[in-house]
C-alpha cells in the first residue's frame, strides 16, 4: 500500500501503517499533523501526542512547540513590514519628490566615516555644522541611508563639506 493512505489492505481492521505503509500487527491510533491515523510503532513517535509517552514527555513536547511558536512570533514582530502607510514619511521623513536620494557609491558609509575622521570631526560636530540630527549621519555611516529616509540634500552637503564623493 502507498504511503499516507487512509485505508487498510483488507476488509478487516487493517495491518498496514497509514504513514509508512509497513505491515504490522501492532498498529496504534495516533494523531499525526492533525490527521488521525493507524500507525506502526516506528511511526508512532511522529504522533502529536503519542500514546506511549508519559504526560510529562507530552507536556515537554507541547512546551517545546509553544516555545518555538512564540520565538517565531517574536521574530515576526521584530521584522519591520511596510504596512502600506506612507504618512509617517511625509510627517517625519524626507519628501523624495523635492529631495531624492541619489545613487550612492559602494561602501559610502565607510567613505563618509573615513572622510569625517580625516577632517578631525566627531559625528556630533559635523551634525552641528550642517544643522542635521547626528542620527542621520550615523545612519549614513552605517550604510542605512535609504532606510533612514536621508535626502539627497544631506548627501550633497556632506560631499561639499568634506570634499568627498558619495553619489555616483
Amino acid at each position: 500500500m502507498a504511503k499516507y493512505s487512509t485505508g487498510s489492505t483488507g476488509g478487516g481492521g487493517g495491518t498496514t501503517c497509514e504513514l509508512c505503509g509497513t505491515e504490522s500487527d501492532s498498529l496504534t491510533e495516533e494523531t499525526v499533523a492533525g490527521a488521525r491515523l493507524s500507525v506502526c510503532p516506528g511511526c508512532a513517535t511522529h504522533g502529536d501526542g503519542s500514546k506511549g509517552s508519559t504526560s510529562s514527555s507530552g507536556s515537554n513536547d507541547r512546551d517545546e512547540r509553544n516555545r518555538k511558536k512564540k520565538a517565531a512570533q517574536n521574530v515576526a514582530k521584530a521584522t519591520p513590514v511596510w504596512d502600506g502607510d506612507s504618512e509617517h514619511w511625509e510627517r517625519e521623513g524626507t519628501n523624495y519628490d523635492d529631495d531624492p536620494l541619489p545613487y550612492l557609491v559602494s561602501e559610502y558609509g565607510d567613505v563618509l566615516e573615513s572622510a569625517r575622521q580625516d577632517a578631525g570631526l566627531t559625528r556630533e560636530e559635523l551634525a552641528e555644522d550642517l544643522g542635521v540630527p547626528e542620527s542621520d549621519l550615523l545612519a549614513i555611516e552605517q550604510g542605512r541611508a535609504t532606510q533612514a529616509g536621508i535626502g539627497g540634500g544631506l548627501i550633497d552637503a556632506l560631499e561639499e563639506r568634506l570634499d568627498v564623493e558619495l553619489a555616483e
